[in-house]
């Protein structure tokens, strides 16, 4: 059977990303901090799909995390040909040096690219296999208030993309979903408020919808993918606009 890891797999689009590929036959590694809460999303799992799953608690912040996942796999013998590097998280406000930002950029861009180094033999060696890298909506322009979440999410969609040229003719296919606002705890862990929360409840897309869509664009081969209609208008016209009204327009929302 196919084997797939899903990092940030607790809840939100990962939770649902894993019953996904668990419909679709594969068997699963679930990584997250909560192993109770990994716990009851593989009991989940289990209740309606026959596949093999295992649980595997992670702080994805910390040196050597990548490292330590990868050889946890090893030592299991996965034959691993699917990573999910769905885990990240945000942190708005105005800018100052602070432990968050740091673990931010350690989850959202180190340990995503570290994954994607450390499980690229076994993703060749099991080819053909994906790499799906879960970006926003936030890469395609700069965000005041999130400034450091929209930097670390461009570098996702740009990272992604080199990646994939890299690995054209290896087997192993780079898909990079980037979605707006979804009904997850994403605003409140940010610090979100006001208008922005506002925002996001009109725009929220239901997780279920962009981890199979997520998936849906992965198995089709595609590069880059925006879930929802509006999300994929919004972001075509954010490219066209000036960048500064753009700017300006996303202060007025996050302030």
């Amino acid at each position: 059977m196919p084997f797939a890891v899903v990092t940030g797999a607790s809840k939100g689009i990962g939770r649902f990303i894993a019953h996904e590929l668990a419909a679709k036959g594969y068997d699963l590694l679930l990584v997250a901090r909560d192993m109770d809460q990994l716990g009851k999303v593989s009991q989940e799992i289990r209740v309606l799909h026959a596949v093999s799953i295992w649980c595997h608690s992670e702080d994805l912040a910390q040196p050597g995390a990548a490292r330590r996942l990868f050889d946890f796999c090893k030592e299991k013998g996965f034959r691993v040909n699917m990573l999910v590097n769905n885990a990240g998280f945000g942190s708005g406000g105005f800018f100052p040096i602070r432990e968050r930002h740091s673990d931010m950029i350690a989850v959202n861009i180190s340990a995503l690219t570290e994954s994607c180094g450390f499980f690229l033999s076994l993703l060749k060696e099991n080819a053909p296999s994906h790499i799906l890298n879960i970006a926003s909506t936030a890469a395609y322009q700069a965000v005041p208030m999130l400034s450091v979440y929209a930097a670390t999410k461009a570098y996702v969609v740009s990272f992604s993309r080199g990646l994939r040229r890299e690995l054209k003719d290896s087997g192993v296919k780079v898909t990079c979903v980037s979605p707006g606002p979804v009904d997850t705890d994403f605003a409140s862990t940010a610090g979100l408020g006001g208008k922005s929360a506002q925002f996001a409840e009109k725009m929220n897309m239901k997780a279920e919808d962009v981890a199979r869509q997520a998936l849906e664009a992965t198995f089709a081969g595609k590069a880059e993918s925006i879930p929802g209609f509006l999300n994929r208008i919004s972001t075509f016209f954010v490219g066209i606009l000036p960048k500064s009204w753009v700017e300006e327009m996303a202060f007025g929302l996050y302030q």
